[in-house]
């Protein structure tokens, strides 16, 4: 039986709708896994993500239905959970899309009160870059990873989870230039 790493870095990504930002398909390559919290939109970014090499992790959003999706990508759409939980070093990650946790204005409580088995809840559904960490679980929402609003460029997020600590790295991308996780625009 494998050993689990001690340490892990994560890709938290969501709402690409068919178009992945090539400067976050870049960052892919850097982590150990890519966990996607919906929305994915269309098979080819799934494709894409997993042409890098790392373990991809994906749930199923509100707009991933058949109707929106090619024909022959729905055997592939059909694998996608509604949501997932992944044991890392240190904690679990819990990964939903977030569309039925309403009202929007309570969805950090809600999601902590389904989830408290958690130390971090990813979701997406609202394309806005948010880092909840002031109280456990912390829950995350990556951005919105393609070109449908975003918000002030497409965003992403990267975890570094270790047994003794986690890490989250918020990025975005402009007109091809990153700002924030550590490079100044």
């Amino acid at each position: 039986m494998p050993r689990k790493p001690n340490r892990v870095r994560l890709l938290l990504l969501s709402d690409t709708h068919g178009q992945l930002n090539p400067q976050i398909l870049a960052l892919a390559g850097e982590v150990d896994t890519i966990v996607h919290a919906g929305d994915i939109g269309h098979p080819d970014v799934l494709t894409a993500l997993t042409a890098t090499g790392q373990a991809l992790h994906a749930v199923r959003g509100n707009n991933d239905v058949d109707s929106k999706w090619p024909a022959d990508g729905h055997t592939l759409l059909n694998t996608l959970d509604d949501q997932l939980a992944i044991d890392l070093p240190g904690g679990v990650l819990v990964v939903e899309h977030g569309d039925r946790v309403n009202p929007a204005a309570r969805r950090h409580e809600l999601l902590r009160a389904r989830h408290p088995q958690a130390r971090l809840i990813v979701y997406g559904h609202s394309h806005r870059q948010v880092i909840d960490d002031a109280v456990t679980p912390w829950v995350v929402n990556p951005g919105a990873a393609g070109r449908s609003r975003t918000y002030g460029g497409a965003g992403c997020v990267v975890l570094t989870a270790s047994t003794q600590r986690w890490e989250l790295a918020p990025f975005r991308f402009v007109l091809g230039r990153m700002k924030g996780g550590g490079l100044i625009e």
